[in-house]
Parts: structure tokens; C-alpha cells; sequence
């Protein structure tokens, strides 16, 4: 088994404590940290949003299908206050790293209540427990969604971001507001982190990248919601994986801080399916379908802060983002 990180002194290094680590982003992020030596605690109650066994194989393969010394994971949710204060006291984690939310646009709008529930409630948790164990540092997820149908792009991070057109948005907008508030109370260094439509291996089942190579792999039409001509920032998981590690490594020279994570180079939604069909080698029909209400026109980030202040550079092109999914899901 691999040694245990140690800091200069030869005492064991305190961990990182990851929430949402068996998601998506949550697991790569806990593979990255692990890479680089670092102990992490992660959480997760895997939710049955989406089938409990994707999330089992995410663990599985976050370390390599073997053990680690260096990471443990805890079945716990986030708005049990008992539970998170038990895992804080038990671990003593050096900073968090918050990915765990309730996820989606569209079923937002028929679960408000829940929502509010996880994104906000269980943001306010955390942070709590991260002030009494005495974190240094806090990160966590947010979403490009906050911007709205913004109407001068690209999306910068002191934008007002006001008029959030779905509950999820409005529930992310709520917890950067919790996270500022949180900061100027405590002077815990906090960070926000806007997320534009992350894609790659082991995304979430219900978006749209990771349907359409599973629908055009099956010879199914894929649908397209409007006219084609909406368009998102779509980026690469390992440059967002980057971002966040960036983030956690250097919020301590900011305070409280916004960053957006973006690939900044939106493409529309007809491009999109093209590119699924070029990447599979199957003309796929396409379906028309009615625009979905919540979501939103365009998303397109300013990544200057990030750039300046984290030395953000993404580097995976859309094209050869989605052929290294289409490669994973192939041989899963």
C-alpha cells in the first residue's frame, strides 16, 4: 500500500475532506488529490438520483480497484448535522472541498423543496462544522447556471447575477451568499467555483453528452430541444479537476472569491450532436423537440480571474473531449 503523506515535520498530514466524492467530478477530484499525496476523507450517501452502482464503480476505479490507506469514504449526508459533526470530529480535516449537491436543471423545477433542501441546507452544515473543527480553507461547487440568460457575454464573476430562471440556480446563488456571509463572520478563506457543463469519462447518465453517445451507440434518435441554437461551455473534466485543486491550493491569498471554470468556447447544441455523430461514426437521427423550460440560452465564461489568479489554462479541445468519452463508455 502506498505510505501515508506526511508533512515536513513527519506527522501525518491532515486530510482533505471531499464531499459528493463518489459523483462525477467528486471522483476525479479525490483521484487527483490522492495522486499528489494527500489524505482525503470523502462523503457521499449516494443518492438514488441515478443507479447507486455507477457511483460504486466511481470509488472503485478513484482507487485503481484496489486500497488505499490514504482515503477513506463515509456514507453520510451532508444536511445531517449529527453525522457531519461526527465525521469533522473524527477526522479533523485540514479544509473542505464541497461537490455534493441535488444536480439538474430540470428536475429542480419539480423538487424546489428538495433542492433547498441539500444545496443550501446542507451548505450551511458544512460550513458550521468547518468553522468548529477549524478548517483553514473551504471550497466549494457552484454553477455557470447562476448567470441566468445573462445578456452580455462572456460571463464575468462580478456580473450581476440576480435573476436566476430555475431553482436550482437560485439554490447555487444561495449558497455563494451563505459562503460570503460565512467568511466575513469567521475570515474562513472561501471560495465559489462556477462550473460550465462538465463532460468525460464517467459523467452523470442523464446529461446530454453522456445520453447522446449511449443513444447514437444504439442506433436511437437523439433529440434536440429548440431550434439547435442554444449553446454551453462545455469543459473537459481534467481541466476542471485542475480548477478546483488550483482553488483549494491558493484561496488563502484571496479571502472570499468567485471563479468561473469554463472551456470558453461555447458550442451549440446542433454542433454538439454533429460532433457525437462524427465521434461514434453514425448519422444518428435527430429528433425535434419542444426548448425545455429552465434552461438557459447561452453559457460563455469570462476565465480572466481564473486565469490571473489560479493560472487556469484549459486544455482539451471539445472534439477530443467527447472521442475520450465516447473511448471510456466503450469499454465500460
Amino acid at each position: 500500500m502506498p505510505r501515508r503523506a506526511t508533512n515536513n515535520a513527519g506527522m501525518m498530514k491532515r486530510s482533505i475532506l471531499l464531499t459528493g466524492a463518489a459523483g462525477f467530478i467528486g471522483s476525479h477530484v479525490a483521484g487527483a488529490l490522492l495522486a499528489r499525496g494527500e489524505r482525503v476523507v470523502g462523503v457521499d450517501n449516494f443518492d438514488p438520483y441515478y443507479d447507486e452502482s455507477i457511483k460504486r464503480r466511481n470509488v472503485h476505479e478513484t482507487i485503481a480497484g484496489g486500497t488505499t490507506d490514504s482515503y477513506h469514504l463515509v456514507e453520510a449526508d451532508i444536511c445531517d448535522a449529527v453525522a457531519m459533526r461526527h465525521v469533522f470530529d473524527v477526522h479533523r480535516p485540514a479544509g473542505v472541498i464541497h461537490l455534493a449537491a441535488r444536480a439538474g436543471v430540470r428536475p429542480s423545477i419539480a423538487d424546489p423543496v428538495g433542492y433547498a433542501r441539500v444545496n443550501v441546507m446542507g451548505t450551511a452544515v458544512l460550513l458550521e462544522e468547518a468553522k468548529r473543527a477549524g478548517c483553514d480553507r473551504f471550497v466549494m461547487a457552484s454553477s455557470s447556471s447562476v448567470y441566468g440568460n445573462l445578456a452580455v457575454a462572456p460571463f464575468r464573476e462580478d456580473a450581476d447575477v440576480s435573476e436566476p430562471i430555475s431553482p436550482y440556480a437560485a439554490t447555487k446563488r444561495s449558497c455563494e451568499l451563505i459562503g460570503f456571509a460565512h467568511w466575513k463572520l469567521t475570515r474562513m478563506p472561501t471560495a465559489c467555483l462556477r462550473f460550465f457543463t462538465v463532460f468525460g469519462p464517467r459523467q452523470r447518465p442523464d446529461l446530454a453528452i453522456s445520453m447522446f453517445l449511449k443513444l447514437a451507440r444504439d442506433h436511437q434518435p437523439i433529440p434536440m430541444f429548440g431550434d439547435g441554437t442554444t449553446s454551453r461551455d462545455y469543459t473537459y473534466i481534467e481541466d476542471i479537476v485542475r480548477g478546483v485543486v488550483a482553488a483549494y491550493d491558493r484561496i488563502d491569498a484571496h479571502g472570499y472569491r468567485i471563479w468561473n471554470l469554463g472551456g470558453s468556447s461555447p458550442v451549440t447544441l446542433r454542433e454538439m450532436i454533429a460532433t457525437v455523430q462524427r465521434v461514434t461514426g453514425r448519422e444518428t437521427p435527430v429528433k425535434s423537440m419542444p426548448a425545455q423550460p429552465g434552461d438557459v440560452e447561452r453559457t460563455f465564461a469570462d476565465l480572466r480571474r481564473a486565469s490571473a489568479e489560479l493560472g487556469y489554462a484549459p486544455s482539451t479541445t471539445f472534439a477530443e473531449g467527447v472521442a475520450r468519452q465516447w473511448e471510456w463508455l466503450k469499454r465500460q
